[in-house]
């Protein structure tokens, strides 16, 4: 069983988010899945198979955190299509079914993926209490962003407010299924980024992940909404960090990043 460590939302190695993937036949028990993303220890693994010809989809994909399985992640979507081009193992778009419907992943001649995810619906709701006290900033804005993402969408002052934030993580959990979301207009556009962004998902089991696709699912309308224009691209400022460039697209957006492969070996367990 080959395992592949790709490093997603980056153009360079040690940078973005870091997944694992795994290509199989059909997938084994659940619990062995559980305990190889507990092994791999990253943000997301994602495991994926080939469907038989003619149907809605290409591949099945599931991806799970080191605590948990979770019903939609980017970074390790694009890792999967990634790995998929480079390996030759499918050609093309390709049809992913998962726990979130139907997802299509485009690779491009420059590197690049784009991925075709619902759109997360924004409904305002009052600042939890304890919220800004377990994120360290007083919020602007709090949203909750639906079943597939699971998280509050907490603006927050500026950019640097983003950058200096320093979360009591378990406070956090207490306010979401999976986390929060902190965002805040770029200071600087000219930087070559619109937004910023950090997310914290201690429900999951990470407490700051790297760069998240999911998560630009709900920054997409936010921002653009805010901005009036409908493709954006954002900045998640992680220690590691990582650009997703976004288009709204109505009940759909794209999100486009470039992968790397880091590391490619044998699962012998």
């Amino acid at each position: 069983m080959r395992i592949r460590i790709v490093d997603a939302f980056t153009d360079r190695p040690f940078a973005g988010n870091p997944a694992g993937v795994l290509l199989l036949d059909a997938f084994p028990e659940d619990d062995r899945l559980q305990r190889v993303a507990l092994e791999v220890n990253h943000a997301e693994t994602a495991f994926a198979h080939p469907l038989p010809a003619g149907g809605e989809a290409d591949w099945a994909l599931r991806w799970f955190t080191p605590a948990t399985e979770v019903a939609m992640c980017g970074h390790a979507t694009l890792a999967t299509a990634h790995v998929l081009r480079t390996t030759g193992a499918h050609e093309g778009p390709v049809r992913f079914a998962t726990r979130s419907g139907v997802l299509v992943a485009t690779p491009h001649e420059d590197g690049t993926v784009t991925l075709d995810f619902p759109t997360a619906p924004l409904t305002p709701v009052e600042t939890p209490a304890g919220v800004a006290e377990a994120l360290g900033a007083e919020p602007l804005t709090v949203l909750d962003t639906g079943p597939n993402v699971g998280d509050l969408l907490v603006e927050v002052a500026d950019e640097e407010t983003v950058r200096a934030l320093t979360p009591d993580h378990k406070a956090l959990g207490a306010h979401s299924e999976r986390g929060v979301i902190a965002t805040a207009r770029a200071d600087d556009p000219a930087q070559g980024y619109d937004f910023v962004s950090r997310c914290f998902f201690p429900n999951v089991g990470i407490d700051e992940d790297p760069v998240t696709g999911s998560a630009h699912t709900a920054l997409a309308p936010f921002w653009s909404g805010r901005l009036g224009r409908p493709a954006l691209t954002g900045l998640q400022a992680s220690p590691r960090s990582g650009l997703v460039r976004t288009e709204l697209r109505g009940e759909r957006t794209l999100l486009s990043g470039s992968a790397v492969t880091v590391i490619e070996g044998e699962l012998l367990a």
